[in-house]
């Protein structure tokens, strides 16, 4: 038997007919081993929502394979769906004047988990989820944060191996959203396979053993998120504060030896820079000169994050076909 829990084997899935079709998955493969905390990431349009609705059973796949524990997603339908449980982004899915106990129960009934177990579950779902003082009050009451952990403990009412978490911290403050993270990392230990989508590169990298990221319907990258940095070319990412400094200033630092990319951030008359470097040499006195010096506010050089290697790689496919 695989080691994979799950398994996406040259997937395509392409929407409309003749001239006017769209390739929204072009051809992606990729496998999520048992026990692994796995990362989608790409920007909007990328391919990942197409992706996971093919996982959920809720898209037919225009050609490739697709299982979960061995179980096709398009034959096996009702295998699959037994067998995972997902969170999507946002705070819908409840009836709101139920409490959250009565939600769970709902929820039991309808994954047809019977009543003894429900007994136990329940409130271990809740303790879990840090919920039990709140389990009588109406999930109406509840702050967003604190439905998207019981949006968690929902998706678990039947046991599933295998976790698909949608954005699970989309739009949720600081502290609802580590909250969140810390209860999807420790679902590893409870012996599940989680799968996740973010826009979040630190929560990515704070999560992931393994990730992908799409791009315009492909995969540009995978690996664990130390690979994806490496894949991405970068050696070092340069940080400045300006006030005031010419367009064409900025432009000359695309120029300089050794500079991958400049992302420029601009508030008022203040811009924030980065400038990725993939050569060892510190391109500091370089980027300095080309810039009118007494306009740097504030200067550091630092080793490049998840995020600077996202931003390059998804800037890499800007204009390919």
């Amino acid at each position: 038997m695989s080691d994979n829990d799950i398994e996406v084997e040259n997937l395509v899935r392409v929407y409309g007919r003749g001239a006017g079709a769209r390739r929204a998955v072009d051809d992606i493969s990729f496998e999520v081993r048992h026990g692994e905390f796995f990362g989608i990431l790409g920007p909007n349009g990328a391919g990942k929502t197409t992706t996971i609705k093919v996982l959920l059973t809720t898209l037919l796949p225009t050609a490739g394979r697709v299982s979960i524990l061995g179980h096709d997603v398009v034959r096996d339908v009702q295998r699959v769906r037994r067998r995972i449980g997902y969170v999507l982004g946002g705070d819908k899915g409840f009836y709101d004047r139920l409490t959250a106990r009565q939600n769970m129960i709902y929820f039991c009934d309808l994954y047809e988990v019977p009543h003894r177990v429900q007994r136990t579950r329940i409130p271990q779902l809740l303790e879990l989820t840090g919920l039990t003082a709140r389990a009588g009050d109406k999930v109406e009451t509840f702050s967003r944060g604190m439905k998207q952990r019981l949006h968690i403990a929902r998706s678990l009412v039947h046991d599933p191996r295998v976790l698909i978490l949608d954005e699970p911290t989309s739009g949720i403050d600081p502290i609802g959203a580590r909250e969140v993270r810390d209860l999807a990392a420790g679902l590893i230990r409870l012996g599940k396979t989680v799968l996740l989508t973010t826009h979040y590169m630190q929560e990515a990298d704070a999560l992931c053993d393994r990730l992908v990221v799409l791009a315009k319907g492909r995969i540009v990258a995978s690996g664990a998120p130390r690979d994806v940095k490496q894949l991405a070319g970068i050696s070092r990412v340069t940080e400045l504060e300006l006030t005031g400094v010419e367009q064409r200033r900025l432009d000359a630092l695309r120029d300089i030896e050794g500079v991958t990319s400049v992302h420029v951030d601009v508030s008022g008359i203040q811009q924030i820079v980065r400038v990725q470097s993939a050569a060892d040499v510190d391109c500091t006195a370089a980027i300095v000169r080309a810039l009118e010096s007494e306009k740097v506010e504030r200067i550091a050089t630092r080793e490049p994050t998840l995020e600077d290697a996202y931003v390059a790689l998804i800037s890499s496919q800007d204009g390919k076909a």
